[in-house]
């Protein structure tokens, strides 16, 4: 969103001691056997602070509740980009009887430290959004767009609207986030598919923190470089947002791929200022995640393939289908609720 920002983590985080001091379904039971009901199944959706990627996640969590008559959804975004506070929030939360949690975590290298204290209790996980770095998911599942899939298509549209030809820019999120990591490589990927047509400038990263700090560096960039500029390529939020505006203002001849589907953004598609940007499911991650982890509270249910990787989905609009392209995002939102009935989940 994470789109996803992420501040530099503390180097000293206190993830291996979460204390969670609640009586959880596991305590309750002597072993999680019983089933719980639905209406006693709360699930809290935690964001790694605030950023407009995830405000789709609260209205999306209020409709699971209702639909899956749930006891409770929460969506919490006050960790401020602190693990440590991230843990707080959830620990404070499990005191208050919730028993799942899909996570966005703030460090991608130490979150599986959280997810394991948490199933040690019984409790139910989900790494939303983004996915642990590295080769394990301690979480139940992770459910998150394939960010280097996302990043290759936006490059590959940029490069067919540059003609497939000349110098394109890289603007991406924080330098030390396994997201950030696996867009710059979805990015070469594109670009060396070219065979040398295309010239990638350095990715510039760390520029999605807030829009100002994104205002600031699409401004030196094109005061630089604009005159040498083919394309943009963003693969963060605040930074397309920027972009979205400071090209359309400069009269410079640049196409411009943008992320996620910001009303600045659609509107500069409509206007042909942006010639794509490709959105990703927030919603879907809430709301399928959402009904997920309340068949794994309910403790009817357990994970085919523990800790298997779910891609909510990417989507390519432009020109041509910005008007429509929300009823692709809702039909993929729905085939996934049920390819968790059919393929992920075990069910009694």
């Amino acid at each position: 969103m994470r789109l996803k920002t992420l501040t530099t983590t503390m180097a000293l985080l206190a993830v291996s001691t979460l204390a969670i001091t609640a009586c959880t379904p596991q305590d309750a039971t002597g072993g999680g056997a019983s089933a719980v009901s639905p209406d006693a199944i709360k699930v809290g959706l935690i964001s790694g602070g605030a950023h407009p990627y995830f405000q789709p996640w609260a209205p999306a969590g209020e409709k699971a509740k209702v639909d899956f008559k749930l006891g409770d959804v929460t969506f919490n975004e006050t960790a401020a980009w602190d693990q440590t506070k991230q843990n707080d929030v959830i620990n404070s939360m499990v005191a208050n009887g919730y028993n799942a949690f899909g996570v966005f975590g703030v460090s991608p290298t130490d979150i599986n430290s959280t997810f394991a204290n948490l199933a040690k209790h019984g409790v139910a996980t989900a790494a939303l959004g983004s996915c642990p770095a590295g080769e394990s998911n301690a979480a139940d599942f992770c459910l998150s767009t394939d960010t280097q899939e996302a990043a290759y298509k936006a490059a590959k549209a940029a490069i067919e609207a540059m003609g497939g030809k000349g110098t394109l820019a890289h603007l991406t999120g924080n330098n030390v986030d396994s997201n950030t990591q696996r867009r710059i490589a979805g990015v070469k990927q594109a670009v060396a598919e070219t065979n040398g047509a295309v010239t990638l400038l350095p990715d510039l990263t760390d520029v999605d923190k807030d829009l100002t700090t994104a205002q600031k560096a699409v401004s030196d960039l094109l005061a630089s470089k604009g005159s040498q500029l083919n394309g943009i390529v963003s693969t963060a939020y605040n930074p397309a947002v920027a972009a979205a505006t400071a090209v359309k203002d400069s009269g410079l001849k640049i196409k411009l791929v943008a992320i996620d589907d910001d009303a600045t953004i659609l509107s500069a598609i409509k206007d042909g200022s942006v010639s794509a940007t490709v959105v990703q499911n927030p919603t879907g991650q809430a709301y399928v995640g959402t009904y997920a982890l309340s068949k794994l509270a309910s403790k009817q249910c357990t994970m085919t393939k523990p800790g298997e990787i779910v891609d909510s989905g990417s989507f390519v609009v432009d020109s041509k289908n910005v008007a429509t392209y929300e009823t692709e995002r809702a039909e993929k939102t729905a085939q996934l609720q049920k390819d968790f009935d059919s393929k992920y989940l075990s069910c009694k």
